[in-house]
């Protein structure tokens, strides 16, 4: 019983939860995570998730956990850090989720890819995605919804105004996120071809509710 081993059960108990928080998060949104992610998302994750359990007021040390914690931590989180959203898409976007319907929505008015798009070199096409996950982090299980664009080309002509909805539970009490991102495509012979096998593509959580 002595305190110092107290407190290191402590801090393993929620770096444990932290890091299987960690896992449902990447486990949700997986569609959408194999086309943009770092090396190092996992440990990235574990981390912020962890400062998310240390901001928990209502639980014990030790037993303190992501959901009563300040989930609004991740949000702006960048699964790729070589390729952020805030430095990838500048075209103006707004989003909301209704809890009551359950459905998350992202619109994006008419923009020009090549002046609202920062692309590397060699891309010809994109494509925008987002999704919608709901979490039990108790429960170790997830919801997820995905809506995507075409790929569309590269250029200066404006694109139609964007308009996702990803449907979840309605009703729901559980914490909700979405995401949004980017990705590249070159085109080569008439053929589309991820673009450096997707290592600049964006994604990002954008919008964090929780009741």
């Amino acid at each position: 019983n002595d305190p110092a081993f107290q407190r290191t059960r402590e801090n393993g108990s929620e770096f444990g939860r932290a890091g299987k928080g960690g896992k449902l998060v990447r486990s949700a949104i997986r569609i959408l995570l194999l086309n943009a992610k770092d090396k190092r998302v996992v440990s990235r994750l574990t981390t912020d998730l962890l400062k998310v359990v240390k901001t928990d007021a209502i639980n014990e040390r030790g037993m303190r956990t992501i959901e009563d914690g300040s989930m609004g931590l991740i949000s702006g989180f960048d699964f790729n850090t070589n390729g952020k959203l805030g430095s990838t898409l500048f075209a103006a976007y707004s989003n909301d989720f209704d809890r009551a319907s359950g459905e998350a929505s992202v619109n994006i008015p008419s923009f020009s890819p090549s002046v609202r798009i920062a692309a590397p070199a060699g891309t010809t096409h994109f494509k925008l995605v987002t999704g919608a996950a709901e979490l039990d982090f108790a429960g170790e299980t997830s919801t997820f919804e995905n809506d995507e664009t075409a790929i569309l080309p590269y250029d200066s002509a404006d694109t139609g105004v964007v308009d996702f909805v990803t449907a979840l539970t309605p009703n729901s009490v559980l914490p909700v996120i979405q995401v949004l991102g980017v990705e590249f495509y070159q085109e080569v012979n008439g053929q589309m071809y991820p673009l450096k096998n997707g290592a600049f593509n964006a994604l990002a959580v954008v919008y964090v509710d929780t009741i």
